[in-house]
């Protein structure tokens, strides 16, 4: 399996295990595009729980190669992971944002 096919197998995988999550945040992130300052609260809160399950597919996809003579191709990946999480969550960087 190429790694551009894992990257989207693991995003696939992280989904599939963590349903309810996803489907839960997918809901108020599509409120939070309406009106941010009255969901960002409960944005943040089930958001970190969100990127807490996506930072760690990451590091299974990026595990060990960082050193070596994959460092380079290692960045480039998880900018690929990161680029497809955005066709699905455009504002997945909001999350942790306070608005005043």
């Amino acid at each position: 399996m190429s790694n551009a096919a894992k990257y989207k197998k693991i995003i696939d995988d992280m989904f599939a295990q963590n349903a309810e999550l996803f489907d839960e945040f997918a809901g108020i992130h599509n409120k939070y595009e309406k009106d941010a300052k009255k969901w960002q609260v409960k944005y943040n809160q089930v958001g970190a729980d969100v990127m807490d399950v996506m930072r760690d597919c990451e590091r299974k996809l990026c595990h060990g190669m960082e050193r070596g003579q994959y460092a380079n191709y290692s960045g480039k990946l998880a900018d690929q992971y990161w680029a497809e999480i955005r066709t699905h969550f455009p504002l997945i960087d909001q999350v942790g944002v306070v608005i005043e």
